[in-house]
């Protein structure tokens, strides 16, 4: 079973194998975590995003960390859901979103992987729900990865992730 932390910052400076992406289905890039981590990763990661693409909700695939610093040789992307009420499925989706994260980084051999709170931005997800779903799928996915590390990009959601790891 994965060690699973958390931290509050900037998701592109972490030291692990891979970072996930909080995507939208093109893939291309767009606001956000997904702004951020293109900008790092550099134009090459669009190119690679764009010849994926169209990736659904609850899915996840993989490209190079292009530009990231080392330790990161990938980046995950993964498409969350848009909340709408809590009534088309999206508690399985975004725990989908984490599954399937944590089996792709398994299939590139990565021990340490990186999350930011998946869909909680533009997408609109419930934090305090979102924190929850977070922790206990990957709490539950059987894995190699060794450590699980959930980024938060303020204290409010670190708070969340906090509370619901303990």
């Amino acid at each position: 079973m994965a060690r699973v932390e958390v931290v509050q910052g900037d998701i592109t400076r972490e030291d692990v194998d891979a970072i996930v992406n909080a995507a939208n289905s093109s893939l291309r890039g767009g606001g956000g975590v997904d702004g951020a981590i293109h900008r790092a990763a550099g134009p090459r990661l669009k190119e690679a995003g764009a010849a994926l693409a169209p990736c659904p909700p609850g899915e996840a695939v993989a490209t190079p960390a292009f530009d990231l610093d080392p330790p990161v040789r990938h980046v995950i992307h993964t498409v969350g859901p848009v909340w709408k009420g809590g009534t088309r499925d999206e508690a399985s989706l975004l725990a989908s979103c984490y599954r399937r994260s944590v089996e792709v980084a398994d299939s590139l051999g990565a021990r340490s992987v990186a999350f930011p709170a998946i869909s909680t931005g533009i997408y609109g997800y419930p934090p305090d729900q979102a924190a929850r779903i977070a922790v206990d799928t990957v709490r539950s996915v059987p894995t190699r990865v060794e450590l699980i590390r959930l980024v938060a990009f303020d204290r409010v959601t670190y708070d969340l992730l906090t509370a619901a790891l303990d």
